[in-house]
């Protein structure tokens, strides 16, 4: 296991993704915890992109439960529906927002979030059954190199043990 994230300097972010991946594989491999292995992840994203906030809901019933993250405290519990998270759950979609304060029904977890990016992890049924978050203090923050690699990592989190 590595004990930290090598990069090299002065990366376009899809170079940054490129070079995480995988280390991240690296990372994971051998370790047959899903809670270390989701912590170790959320981590290298946190550390290499300084986002505000990354981590993951787990589905439990009628919510969204929080699970491993990097960051500031967050919402606890989320509803079905509610927020970018639960209408990412609910849609099945990833949802891209430039600006959380001009998504209708924004949870407010955090004031210095400004914009976000939420990816459905489904099971081989097409469940969701965890919801991968990041949270920005940056308008417009997210894209779709963020939705292309992250969407990498979700296949890493889905062959998890």
């Amino acid at each position: 296991m590595a004990e930290e994230l090598i990069l090299s300097d002065n990366l376009s972010k899809e170079e940054k993704y490129q070079q995480l991946i995988p280390q991240i594989k690296a990372l994971v491999e051998g370790e047959n915890n899903e809670i270390a292995n989701l912590c170790n992840i959320m981590a290298a994203l946190k550390h290499t992109f300084n986002w505000l906030w990354i981590g993951v809901y787990t589905v439990r019933r009628d919510e969204l439960i929080l699970g491993p993250f990097q960051g500031p405290i967050a919402c606890t519990r989320i509803q079905l529906g509610r927020g970018v998270s639960g209408t990412a759950w609910h849609k099945k979609e990833v949802i891209i927002v430039p600006n959380v304060d001009e998504f209708p029904d924004h949870i407010i977890c955090n004031s210095a979030s400004k914009s976000e990016i939420v990816l459905p992890i489904m099971n081989s049924n097409g469940d969701v059954y965890m919801i991968l978050d990041a949270d920005s203090e940056n308008l417009n923050e997210f894209d779709k190199i963020d939705e292309k690699y992250l969407s990498e990592i979700i296949e890493i989190i889905k062959s998890l043990p």
